[in-house]
């Protein structure tokens, strides 16, 4: 089991708003890139905190917020909705709120790219003894989700269908700054 806030943090980042310097932000700026939103959009940003706080508990607070607000659905629709179709139906697949959570984190000023592969999740071997024991036999399916990119720790995930960190089961085949360039037939 892999801890997944087991990473340090540069010391300029570790309070939220903080800015990458000269030459992260140049490297970055891909993944900085912002779409044109819509209402809905607007009016999820300005709810997120912008006040000084710690950056874990900042991408916590975000990751939590866009669970919180999209339902999920298995789509078989190809393709990744926008922002404001996604919040407009409050419902969508791991792909539309992991895209949604990356414009989120570009609009606030860090760079977040979208992350496609697998999530594995196993069986436990021994019943919990204080909590649900997790899936009942052992799980594996296509999944997506946001990766931000914190100084000192490099590419952080962050799950918004669960609302959690990205963690052992979360195996990445493509991380890129815009979602087409993910798709199997697409993509690089």
């Amino acid at each position: 089991v892999i801890n997944p806030f087991d990473f340090f943090l540069e010391e300029y980042a570790e309070n939220f708003p903080f800015e990458y310097d000269d030459q992260t932000h140049k490297e970055l700026l891909p993944y900085l890139e912002r779409l044109t939103c819509g209402k809905l959009f607007d009016a999820v940003l300005k709810t997120l905190p912008t006040t000084k706080m710690r950056t874990i508990d900042f991408l916590v607070a975000v990751n939590q917020k866009v669970q919180s607000l999209v339902e999920y659905t298995v789509r078989l629709e190809p393709g990744v909705q926008t922002p404001e179709e996604t919040l407009e139906k409050a419902l969508g697949s791991c792909r539309d709120s992991a895209w949604l959570l990356v414009q989120l984190l570009r609009y606030m000023g860090l760079a977040a790219r979208f992350a496609s592969g697998y999530l594995v999740q196993l069986k436990a071997d021994v019943a919990s003894l204080d909590g649900p024991s997790g899936p009942e036999a052992d799980f594996t399916d296509l999944h997506a989700w946001c990766e931000v990119f914190i100084p000192g720790a490099g590419w952080v995930g962050l799950d918004p269908t669960s609302g959690l960190f990205a963690s052992e089961g979360h195996i990445p085949l493509a991380c890129t700054p815009d979602p087409i360039s993910a798709a199997p037939i697409h993509g690089f």
